[in-house]
């Protein structure tokens, strides 16, 4: 049911000043069982105060469960805007495809007016755990966050507000390198040959990327760290190793015309550790730099990620993000409930023409919408239209109860007597949804209407 203004600012002040208590009650076992993010620690205060047992907790506690459910997949860079609405508990999810070396830097920007505590906590989809593993959390004191990608998985990131808040908030998520370019004055346009590429026709695969440079081009540390071998081999010809203990990791430099550092040297990210050549197996070549990054356990892994460039900032909503928190119905014969915006995403569901959508999310040419059954998806802006157009005005032809949502056991809004003349702004099912004269909005079944 929803909260009138008077009854939502008492049920805050409530929840307020409970959730503040509970940290001046603190037993010696809470000190020494501290949760580990801002998120579990307002979990375990709801938990401390009972308000998990009110329905308004209880719906919090299960809308951050339902996030990790989460099938909706966005590609990076990704930008999107979205709403908290103080009447229902709610958390966005965002699940994302990432590579071994990248760095993920998250961004979060309240919209002027949000006064709330939003909490982001990021975790790996690892299909070989049966549940999401926790990477790394924050809230609203530190609304900037990034962290290194260790393996190949899906990861998803929770934006979850405090209870009974209200506002908009506009969040970014982008890629950039965890090392620094390995040879100086270049970037990944010199990339000549990547990760997996045949070698000696196909008797073996090529375990790192190929950077061309002129002979004598600086090849420099991309990370800080401590070399622990330099030689001379076959495949590598003039090599060096240097040894990443940031990251749990070393690094391979061959193909160098000269070596410019020696065994137990410490250096500095942007040292010169020697000069780009084509030693080795590489004689009939072009001179390049052969750079590889082998991690502990693993072996060789595929460098590019680790030195790719940084993403470019996303663009920004194309769509109307006054849109947010209205309803909009599809204007098409039918359309497409996707589970990410874009062309060929999977479909969550088909929609008939006239379906109402709640809009929870702006970017680029999508909505991110919520169908009346409660399902999440996105939508293309240029299928759906406005409500503010009504499909049709009409009068109830006897008393009828105004229901939350379209099932026969929704919680009921009001009551509207014979005659009242409502605006029928969508239809899904055997249902309808309208606004009254009063500007209550919610859902008739159509036959009380004529």
């Amino acid at each position: 049911m929803l909260l009138s203004s008077a009854h939502r600012f008492a049920a805050w002040l409530f929840l307020l000043i409970l959730v503040s208590s509970c940290g001046k009650q603190q037993t010696l076992q809470g000190i020494f069982n501290q949760p580990r993010t801002p998120h579990e620690a307002y979990a375990r205060q709801l938990h401390q105060t009972r308000l998990d047992e009110t329905a308004l907790g209880r719906d919090w506690l299960q809308a951050a469960d339902q996030a990790l459910r989460d099938s909706l997949v966005v590609t990076l860079p990704f930008q999107e805007s979205g709403i908290f609405r103080a009447d229902k508990a709610s958390a966005a999810a965002y699940r994302y495809a990432v590579r071994a070396g990248e760095t993920i830097r998250v961004t979060l920007t309240l919209s002027p007016g949000t006064d709330a505590r939003v909490f982001l906590d990021a975790f790996e989809l690892n299909p070989d755990r049966p549940t999401p593993q926790p990477i790394t959390s924050a809230d609203t004191t530190a609304l900037t966050f990034s962290y290194d990608v260790k393996d190949d998985h899906q990861h998803l990131l929770r934006v979850q507000p405090e209870l009974l808040r209200d506002g908009r908030y506009t969040v970014r998520i982008q890629r950039a390198p965890s090392l620094g370019f390995p040879v100086k004055g270049k970037s990944d346009v010199a990339v000549g040959s990547f990760w997996g590429a045949n070698r000696d026709g196909g008797k073996r695969r090529h375990e790192g990327i190929d950077i061309f440079a002129k002979r004598g081009t600086p090849a420099v540390a991309a990370v800080d760290g401590y070399v622990t071998r330099t030689g001379v081999t076959n495949l590598g010809g003039n090599v060096v190793w240097l040894a990443d203990a940031e990251h749990g990791q070393h690094i391979y430099y061959a193909h160098l015309d000269k070596q410019l550092v020696q065994p137990g040297q410490q250096v500095r990210q942007g040292d010169t550790l020697g000069l780009v050549g084509n030693t080795g197996n590489a004689r009939t070549t072009p001179p390049h730099l052969h750079f590889g990054i082998y991690r502990g356990g693993r072996g060789a892994v595929d460098p590019y990620p680790f030195i790719r460039h940084a993403d470019a900032t996303p663009a920004a909503p194309r769509t109307k993000t006054e849109r947010l928190g209205e309803w909009v119905r599809v204007q098409d014969k039918s359309t497409d409930l996707q589970y990410s915006p874009a062309k060929k995403a999977g479909r969550v569901a088909a929609l008939p023409r006239h379906t109402p959508l709640l809009v929870v999310g702006s970017q680029t040419d999508w909505y991110r919408v919520q169908h009346p059954d409660g399902q999440l998806g996105y939508v293309a802006a240029r299928a759906v239209v406005p409500t503010t157009t009504p499909l049709r005005r009409e009068s109830l032809t006897r008393s009828t109860d105004l229901l939350a949502t379209p099932l026969p056991t929704a919680p009921m809004l009001d009551t509207l007597p014979a005659q009242t003349k409502v605006a029928v702004l969508g239809e899904f099912g055997g249902y309808q949804l309208v606004r009254a004269a009063s500007g209550s909005l919610g859902w008739l079944t159509k036959t009380p209407a004529s």
